[in-house]
């Protein structure tokens, strides 16, 4: 199975035992449709859990809002809460996986002194109207 969505937030890494690990991380995939008798589209959100197994390394491209292709099967988790109801979550086993759009990375701007400023030592602008 294939699906394509973007990362949720940045994948992590798991030990699970002294040779195994397992990087988790969670997409969205985004759809629409328009309901009958209706002139307006409906957005709905889809959230998966991912699972990858086979290379731990990759979790440091996995960043919030990276879209990726991921080949897998689908798992159900299904368990009881503490009140008794039944509830459940999907979670996709990736086989492989390919990067389609590296997230942006985000940059702080420098911030550079005014020369002139600490010449005077008062802050005062370059361009003055007179």
């Amino acid at each position: 199975m294939e699906i394509t969505g973007r990362i949720t937030k940045d994948a992590t890494v798991h030990k699970i035992s002294n040779d195994k690990q397992v990087v988790n991380f969670s997409i969205a995939i985004n759809d629409s449709y328009k309901p009958k008798d209706s002139s307006e589209y409906k957005e709905i959100v889809t959230y998966i859990d991912c699972s990858y197994w086979l290379n731990s390394k990759s979790a440091d491209y996995l960043k919030k809002g990276a879209l990726v292709q991921l080949f897998g099967r689908i798992g159900l988790n299904v368990y009881t809460s503490s009140d008794g109801k039944a509830l459940g979550s999907l979670t996709f086993h990736t086989n492989n996986l390919k990067i389609l759009v590296f997230a942006k990375k985000v940059q702080t701007p420098e911030i550079t002194p005014n020369p002139k400023a600490q010449q005077n030592g008062k802050d005062e602008p370059d361009d003055l109207p007179f």
